[in-house]
């Protein structure tokens, strides 16, 4: 299976940062019950010193679930963090920006890349590049009717959007998005501290009720 075809088939991915690495295989396990067949586990670019710890967390992640539960990388800006990822055994790449020599460089990998774009030049770059599909990024800020218009003259590129919640992720897939990049309460800090991985797992089953509709 194409990495553009595992985000068509699994709809959603569960974006992961500012965890400790002992949580990430529960958390995974969370995820997997309620039905998400997708885990992002970002980079911090602030703090360089955390990202062997982000790849040893994607290690540990594909490990224990294999293709069960794709493990990726998120917010990739710099060559050593792609070569971190893919040596630690991750499946693919999300960007929050355009950067072609990054693009080029995870699909030399074999890694599947999902750029962030923002403007119909960005997002046309970004799959001229390589990209399997583009994260319009931010589309929180830009709704769905931007997805909407963009679609029109781009209708051959797959976007996905990230930052929705499980209120209005059925309209950014009804609007043509491939895939979802989630974050927020299906990472809920206090829930993962707590213990109460049933709540993760009822929002997963959630999502993926809405974007099964």
């Amino acid at each position: 299976m194409t990495p553009l075809e595992y985000v068509k088939q699994r709809k959603i991915v569960a974006i992961v940062r500012g965890l400790p690495k002992e949580y990430m295989v529960r958390l995974g396990h969370a995820f997997e019950e309620g039905g998400i067949g997708l885990m992002e586990v970002t980079y911090n670019q602030l703090a360089p010193e955390t990202w062997k710890d982000t790849a040893n967390a994607i290690e540990a992640i594909e490990k224990e679930f294999g293709d069960r539960l794709l493990v990726g990388a998120g917010t990739v800006i710099t060559p050593e963090q792609v070569s971190m990822t893919y040596n630690a055994g991750g499946h693919y790449l999300v960007t929050p920006t355009t950067q072609p020599d990054i693009i080029r460089m995870g699909k030399a990998l074999g890694l599947g890349m999902y750029p962030g774009a923002m403007t119909p030049s960005e997002i046309l770059a970004a799959y001229e590049a390589g990209a399997d599909a583009v994260k319009v990024f931010p589309v929180t800020s830009l709704g769905v009717s931007y997805i909407k218009a963009v679609r029109g003259p781009l209708s051959h590129i797959p976007l996905m959007a990230v930052g929705v919640n499980e209120k209005n992720a059925a309209d950014f897939m009804k609007a043509g998005c491939v895939g979802l990049g989630v974050g927020g309460n299906l990472v809920n800090k206090e829930w993962i501290q707590n213990g109460e991985w049933d709540k993760i797992t009822a929002l997963a089953k959630e999502f993926m009720k809405a974007v099964n509709e």
